[in-house]
């Protein structure tokens, strides 16, 4: 059997091919856009938490022991507001997420405890497992896409998907992104 057959496959209904293919090109703004992929990721993943944080200084220097994020979109305000920043220091997770600009997925609350600083804040909504896919722009890290999730290991397709629809929310975030470094 091929490498190709084993592989697990992510099938899209026609209505969230609708949502991602019809609406979404459509939206005019940000909030718009990434209401309808949290929809999108709500509907097929259940519970759980995006948000979407950008590097708080992107033209600083990028040998830094220190990067700023600034959180540009959320789904839960009241726990994530709009506007709240945090800064990360060089860690394995910084070096692979941020600087490497390679996908990071933590699955269980120890590997959680492990990175996050707001581990306890995440464990009581509730969730067990990240997603965290960094936004290129010419292969630079400029944002990231943070999915959390209830459960505590994400399947091979629930990756897929999450990285399909940062990728289809990188032209939103990096436009407001832009905008708001210039603001």
């Amino acid at each position: 059997m091929s490498e190709a057959a084993t592989e697990p496959a992510l099938c899209l209904q026609a209505d969230v091919c609708k949502v991602l293919c019809h609406d979404l090109p459509r939206a005019r703004d940000l909030d718009t856009a990434l209401g309808l992929i949290e929809a999108v990721r709500q509907a097929r993943l259940g519970d759980g938490l995006l948000t979407v944080n950008i590097d708080a200084a992107p033209d600083g220097p990028q040998d830094g022991d220190t990067i700023e994020l600034q959180r540009l979109w959320t789904s839960n305000p009241d726990a994530y507001p709009v506007g709240g920043r945090k800064r990360k220091t060089m860690t394995p997770w910084t070096r692979q997420l941020l600087r490497g600009g390679e996908l990071f997925v933590g699955e269980g609350d120890a590997v959680l405890r492990e990175v996050f600083d707001d581990h306890a804040r995440i464990a009581s909504l509730g969730l067990h497992a990240v997603l965290n896919v960094p936004l290129l722009d010419a292969g630079r890290c400029l944002a990231t896409f943070n999915v959390l999730g209830s459960r505590p290991r994400w399947l091979p397709q629930e990756r897929m998907l999450v990285q399909l629809l940062a990728v289809l929310a990188t032209p939103w975030v990096l436009r407001a992104a832009a905008a708001s470094t210039r603001a």
